[in-house]
């Protein structure tokens, strides 16, 4: 069964989509079959991955509205393993057309139920915003990775985004957890950064990957031809970077796993004692 991992930061700017779709990529790497949905008007994951974006194409708002099964939206990418749930503009409806709609924020949870076992990962690029689509995200999602900017005001705005997925576990989903935080744009040649980073992971503890994206031209480059940072330039420090990330997810996610069987043995012991 997939883990679902929402990219979320309502702040735009801080590298959201890029690690949406180089995270996605280098999951896929590794031999996983891996979902990325575009949950951002722009859909700029969409063409960041090489789809082009027609009327013909349906798209995460026909999941939304129920209008189509999600099987029937999802579409194969260029790359072996990665698979797109798409979005054009129209997707900016979702906010209007669902807001007086029942259990409006399950319906991409419900959704992803039926085809969730198809794949390892389940990645959501997020809008830059804490809109109704953020809202289904989240509900939809085992954790949420926080990108956030080496910059000066990196800490401004994340107690708002930490606040809504507090509440989001609170009313509509009480497993949702912080994946991490991954500090995009690193530049180690300036104290900005390197103070930005530091306190960083003095507010956030253990929750900051030691992963770090560093700007790059090259991840900037990437979209404009459609490609991953792993296919335009797969020796590159952000290519280098996203597989890092990737391993360190996997890692911790089988850490995860270990902790659960292991909780899961000793509550068998205790019961049979």
């Amino acid at each position: 069964m997939a883990r679902v991992i929402s990219v979320a930061n309502q702040k735009g700017g801080v590298g959201k989509t890029t690690t949406a779709i180089n995270l996605a990529a280098a999951l896929a790497a590794s031999e996983l079959n891996v979902l990325l949905i575009d949950s951002d008007p722009q859909g700029n994951s969409t063409t960041g991955v090489g789809v082009e974006k027609t009327g013909e194409l349906k798209i995460l708002y026909d999941v939304l509205l129920q209008q189509a099964a999600i099987s029937d939206v999802i579409v194969e990418t260029q790359y072996e393993g990665l698979a797109l749930l798409p979005a054009d503009q129209n997707l900016v409806a979702t906010n209007l057309d669902l807001v007086d709609a029942q259990g409006r924020e399950g319906r991409l949870r419900t959704a992803l139920d039926s085809v969730k076992q198809n794949y390892s990962y389940v990645i959501i690029d997020s809008p830059p915003a804490l809109d109704l689509l953020t809202l289904n995200a989240l509900t939809a999602s085992d954790s949420v990775l926080i990108p956030i900017q080496c910059e000066f005001f990196a800490l401004e705005g994340i107690s708002q985004l930490v606040d809504t997925v507090d509440r989001v576990k609170e009313a509509f989903n009480p497993s949702l957890e912080i994946e991490g935080v991954l500090l995009t744009m690193y530049d180690d040649r300036t104290n900005l950064t390197k103070q930005v980073e530091a306190d960083l992971r003095e507010f956030f503890g253990k929750e900051v990957f030691k992963t770090v994206v560093p700007r790059s031209i090259r991840l900037a480059e990437a979209p404009s031809f459609g490609k991953t940072i792993l296919a335009y330039d797969p020796r590159s420090r952000g290519a280098e970077a996203y597989i890092q990330l990737a391993k360190e997810i996997l890692a911790n996610d089988q850490r995860r796993r270990s902790k659960s069987a292991q909780g899961a043995r000793e509550r068998s012991i205790r019961a049979s004692s």
